[in-house]
């Protein structure tokens, strides 16, 4: 079995290929990722693994590293939602026609199955209740709206050309290996350093929180057992309001909540996000992870991991993001 992965250095495609490796050690891993700031080499390291740097919207790149692949998971996207709001080229570029690049080439060379990594926030803020695979989308930032048109997109190849894919929608992940701009490692990471924590607005967002390699099996699990055509949701084992979650982890660092500093929420905020996961489940999946053991070792990795996010902070381009971002 050989499968391509694109987006592999990545935070969630990273953890999924670690967990691929040791799930099924006898498939041949091929990881296509254009290494953005947020695709760091160091997060395949120690693995053999082959990583071919380049963009997913280069055809003729992705059609070499497509050449005898079964299997196709795409994790490959500009996912940062505050970035979007800044520039949202990019996301459209990526998100978009690099979704139907990899749907060409996977049709050219017969791969067998094609999942397509997607996300929550396809559905928009649901005040109530739980989001389903058949609901409406609503995406309310540039980011979910060039996710759910990719969703489309593979939904149309489907219909029209038979393509044999999946879908997977999650919800926030947590865990190893994040870039430190996202909300949970930029938190720990900045309470590591007696730095304040910016706060959108009053905090109550609510978030559904899935361990990285929960959703690593999930996403195995659909590609193996998933129906083609079909979508499935992947949520989280916890849900918290964000000011609930900074409490947790100013209790379990030991932190003052002078740490904590309120600014002006983010532009189309979703106030809530919550998933329906019973059509997963029918494939035999279960949480291995209960969410306060997954925060504190989460916190525990980042403790004992400096040495892998450090660099990162102090680079010039998260520095001048984060001075765009909060300027307020």
């Amino acid at each position: 079995m050989k499968v391509l992965v694109t987006g592999g250095l990545g935070f969630i495609g990273a953890n999924f290929v670690r967990f691929l490796s040791r799930a099924r050690p006898a498939w041949k891993i091929v990881n296509l990722d254009k290494q953005t700031y947020a695709g760091n080499p160091a997060n395949l390291a120690g693995l053999k693994v082959l990583t071919i740097k380049k963009d997913i919207c280069d055809a003729k790149a992705v059609d070499a590293a497509m050449k005898g692949c079964d299997y196709v998971v795409h994790f490959a996207a500009e996912t940062h939602v505050d970035r979007s709001i800044l520039d949202a080229g990019a996301f459209l570029k990526t998100n978009i026609l690099g979704t139907q690049v990899l749907l060409d080439a996977a049709l050219r060379h017969k791969a067998t199955r094609f999942l397509h990594v997607s996300t929550d926030e396809v559905y928009g803020s649901i005040p109530k209740g739980y989001s389903k695979e058949g609901d409406h989308l609503e995406p309310n930032s540039p980011y979910a709206a060039s996710k759910a048109a990719s969703d489309l997109l593979v939904r149309s190849y489907f219909v029209t050309h038979k393509a044999p894919v999946l879908t997977t929608r999650a919800s926030n992940n947590y865990g190893p290996y994040q870039y430190p701009e996202k909300a949970l490692p930029l938190m720990i990471t900045n309470f590591m350093e007696d730095k304040p924590f910016p706060q959108y607005g009053d905090g109550k967002q609510v978030r559904d929180w899935l361990h990285v390699r929960d959703h690593a099996r999930a996403i195995l699990t659909v590609l193996e057992k998933g129906a083609l055509g079909e979508v499935y949701n992947i949520g989280g084992s916890y849900t918290c309001q964000n000011r609930e979650l900074i409490q947790k982890v100013l209790k379990l660092m030991k932190k003052p909540n002078g740490l904590v500093t309120r600014v002006e929420d983010r532009k189309g905020h979703d106030r809530r996000y919550a998933l329906d996961c019973s059509k997963l489940k029918r494939l035999g999946f279960k949480h291995e992870y209960d969410f306060e053991r997954g925060l504190a070792q989460t916190i525990s990795w980042y403790i004992n991991n400096e040495a892998w996010w450090r660099p990162l902070k102090v680079a010039g381009g998260y520095r001048a993001y984060v001075k765009k971002a909060y300027k307020k």
